[in-house]
């Protein structure tokens, strides 16, 4: 298995995803899910009536199903990832991989599988301003100019991402005016900074006002910043989006913080619930499985 946290060392992050895509396929063959057709990127299911000039004859005879060979230029699904890019989201920040990481290359991994699934993706990064944008394309030119992008974000958040906020509502409207056609979209956030959620709710309204399909991944460190289990001591605290700092020990506030922390996420997974919107808890301690096997049930679902 890819030890995800180490492989960028050794290589591109367009590498690392080939080896995310390509494992979970094989892990894909050999579980419950394997009637998804992942195996069939360059073709589709024959419909009747159809012509049979294309019909790929030789996986007639492997499979005992009738599939059309697909041409490049045809593009099935699109897709749209949108990521958080605040400062919250470089935490754990004492160490090498975060939850802006995770995202980075859970994107990546995204695009590389909808690539070889013929699905157009776009690309937005965002904090309080739009940081990216790009929309979606089904092309390789595009794919390797998105996961330039990508690269270049991880670089940059070692130097400038120290008290960057953002505004998830004011950002979601503005992608929602961007993105016109009907698409897949995916919005990776922990969800930080959500002071108004009649906000937050309108904003996913607008996203579903064009019929957008939306997943939403909860990104956190499971461990560390839901269940708050840390070292016996005390710890100088800093709020990385402010800069303001407090030191504490864990135990005063462990009860107290898990309980709120519910709460809050609580109400936040009820109004997307509300507005039929897919939400994930995506801990980065997982892997990409729950990611990529969410891209393909929703795909599964919409054809």
């Amino acid at each position: 298995m890819i030890n995800y946290k180490t492989a960028r060392k050794f290589g591109s992050l367009e590498l690392l995803a080939k080896q995310v895509v390509e494992g979970f396929i094989t892990g894909l063959h050999q579980s419950p899910f394997h009637g998804f057709s992942v195996e069939f990127a360059e073709h589709r299911l024959y419909n009747s009536g159809e012509s049979v000039k294309h019909l790929d004859w030789k996986l007639l005879a492997r499979t005992e199903k009738l599939f059309i060979k697909r041409y490049d230029e045809e593009t099935n699904l699109r897709c749209h990832i949108l990521i958080d890019s605040s400062s919250s989201m470089i935490f754990p920040v004492d160490q090498p991989y975060n939850k802006f990481t995770f995202s980075i290359d859970s994107a990546a991994a995204l695009i590389f599988l909808m690539r070889k699934q013929r699905d157009a993706f776009g690309l937005s990064i965002f904090s309080d301003a739009l940081d990216f944008y790009s929309p979606a394309k089904s092309s390789l030119t595009h794919q390797r100019f998105l996961l330039a992008n990508l690269e270049r974000f991880l670089e940059k958040q070692k130097k400038s991402f120290k008290n960057k906020k953002t505004n998830i509502a004011k950002m979601l409207n503005a992608l929602a005016s961007k993105i016109h056609k009907r698409s897949l979209v995916f919005i990776f956030s922990d969800f930080m900074a959500i002071d108004n959620p009649e906000d937050f709710a309108n904003s996913i309204k607008h996203l579903r006002h064009h019929l957008h399909e939306i997943v939403v991944f909860d990104v956190s460190h499971h461990n560390l910043e839901n269940q708050l289990n840390l070292k016996n001591k005390y710890y100088n605290v800093v709020d990385v989006e402010t800069g303001e700092s407090i030191k504490m020990h864990p135990k005063q506030i462990k009860e107290k913080y898990i309980t709120e922390r519910n709460v809050v996420k609580s109400k936040i997974h009820n109004l997307l619930k509300q507005q039929k919107v897919d939400l994930i808890n995506a801990d980065i301690e997982i892997g990409f499985d729950q990611i990529l096997l969410e891209y393909l049930l929703k795909r599964k679902k919409i054809y």
